[in-house]
């Protein structure tokens, strides 16, 4: 089965924030949470970067590793899911994320932190695929009928590609060979190791 994986290209990201909005509309994800949101990296200095960031479904997810009461796994084609059912809200996903994509919801007074919350890849999460528990919890399961996530598919400029591991990278080693060899591409090494 074909291992999924996010590519965030910041030679071609023009900040337009398509997939930021993208993902909020499809997942109607809650006030103060962003799945996805996009970063310029030296901003106001000449050469400044922008890259789409989330959670990139890590080969050995670092989130998984410190979650003390296991609410997270990897589903058959590499996605880093959750259950919120199990979550107690501890934070220390969040602190293990190279990526920083665990987040509160923070719906509730301060100091009342709930359910961490966080890119699913457009998979929804352990109940039936498609059902309404399912979208209320997790947000659309896109995967499951068939389609990539929606903040990709919004990228105008491909700058945020998904999909099949082998495929992304083929684009990936593409675009570094059409470089010169500058790989311009952001998490790609930390989160798939090569």
């Amino acid at each position: 089965m074909a291992r999924m994986k996010f590519l965030s290209d910041a030679e071609r990201c023009i900040e337009c924030n398509g997939c930021v909005t993208a993902c909020k509309n499809e997942n109607e994800v809650p006030w103060g949470v962003n799945r996805r949101r996009v970063i310029t990296l030296n901003d106001g200095v000449p050469g400044e970067k922008s890259i789409s960031v989330a959670c990139m479904h890590c080969t050995d997810a670092p989130c998984a590793a410190v979650c003390p009461v296991d609410c997270f796994y990897t589903t058959d084609d590499g996605i880093v899911l959750h259950d919120k059912d199990i979550c107690i809200g501890c934070g220390y996903c969040f602190y293990a994320c190279p990526f920083g994509a665990p987040q509160y919801p923070q719906k509730s007074a301060f100091g009342v932190r709930g359910k961490m919350d966080k890119c699913t890849f457009c998979a929804g999460g352990p109940p039936a695929d498609n059902s309404d528990a399912e979208y209320e919890k997790y947000g659309s399961n896109r995967i499951a009928q068939g389609k990539l996530p929606a903040c990709a598919e919004m990228c105008a400029t491909k700058a945020l590609i998904a999909g099949d591991g082998d495929v992304v990278a083929d684009i990936y080693r593409q675009r570094i060979l059409k470089r010169g060899g500058r790989p311009q591409t952001w998490g790609w090494e930390v989160a798939y190791k090569g």
